[in-house]
């Protein structure tokens, strides 16, 4: 068996395991949040009685352990379980929510690479203003929290300029130019930060790979910089780069939920707020599931991207 098979089956036999654990952290961490669903579902002048009868109902009079078990045994039976306040299907709100939070995230990394792989191919190969240019886009990018770059895009584009709509949704099937026009703000909000950490990685990427003999041997073949920049430099520089992006995809997925509270967007992000608010446990720890779950397979494919752009990677894996 060939070691990028080998690597392959290594690294998806080892997603297992860290679902596995993922999954008895988010029903543990649910169950600190203070407050009673209980309570919350029947208020305040419920009398002992009634609390006492629904906590039976629902399972939580159990011990941890037979409510995990019983909540891991429906999860693999595909049972996600049921909303306790409006009593609708888990698995039918995670299908009408997850593609919004999938269009968000999905255009905010696709905006983000484009800002960000060419301007840091830019900063690697340009001159002194160019590289000051890119190092205060850098340093704004990181700098500012999604919430207030968020805030005042809305105040400029939608408060001033009157040009997008400050919040709200229209599916894509639709209203296709209607649903890029809610986008657009949520999507830029998201995109500066994670753009800027694109472009320092690729900068520091290419500016490395920049240095290798190879390229040297190049620009003494005569080939243009373009060329080399493009047809080679890039491809070794890759690993960072895929490496960063998918990290990141973690973290827009994060800032998904500010946002999606924020543009009044109704995907999982603000599902989940919305259960902590009511205290809404089955909810939340779906919800917390499904994100932590689509990190962990993102991660699963920037690793196999990864090994297939640098196959020392996969034979590091195997010693």
């Amino acid at each position: 068996m060939s070691r990028q098979l080998m690597f392959v089956l290594r690294r998806v036999l080892l997603t297992i395991p860290m679902l596995f654990v993922m999954s008895i952290v988010v029903f543990l961490i649910i169950r600190l949040v203070p407050g009673d669903p209980v309570r919350t579902m029947l208020g305040f002048r419920a009398t002992d009685a009634n609390v006492a009868e629904l906590r039976h109902q629902l399972g939580l009079d159990q011990s941890l352990f037979s409510q995990y078990a019983r909540w891991l045994g429906d999860l693999l039976h595909g049972n996600l379980g049921t909303d306790i306040v409006s009593h609708a299907s888990l698995a039918d709100l995670l299908m009408q929510r997850l593609p919004v939070t999938f269009e968000l995230t999905g255009l905010s990394m696709l905006l983000a690479v484009l800002i960000g792989v060419p301007l840091g191919v830019w900063a690697a190969t340009g001159g002194r203003w160019i590289k000051r240019l890119t190092e205060g886009f850098v340093v704004f990018g990181i700098s500012i929290p999604d919430f207030w770059l968020g805030i005042m895009l809305v105040l400029v584009f939608a408060g001033t300029l009157m040009i997008l709509p400050p919040s709200g949704y229209v599916p894509f099937a639709r209203d296709p130019l209607a649903n890029l026009r809610y986008m657009s703000l949520p999507v830029l909000t998201l995109a500066i930060g994670e753009a800027a950490y694109i472009l320092r990685t690729t900068r520091s990427a290419v500016t490395s790979v920049m240095g290798r003999p190879f390229v040297t041997f190049l620009r003494a073949k005569g080939i243009s910089p373009r060329r080399i920049v493009f047809g080679h430099v890039l491809r070794n520089a890759g690993p960072p780069i895929v490496t960063v992006i998918g990290i990141q995809v973690g973290v827009l997925l994060g800032g998904a939920i500010i946002v999606e509270t924020l543009f009044a967007l109704p995907g999982v992000g603000r599902l989940v707020v919305t259960g902590v608010n009511q205290r809404n446990y089955p909810t939340v720890q779906v919800g917390v599931l499904a994100i932590a779950t689509i990190f962990i397979i993102v991660s699963l494919v920037t690793d196999l991207i990864v090994g297939w752009l640098d196959p020392r990677v996969a034979d590091g894996a195997g010693t």
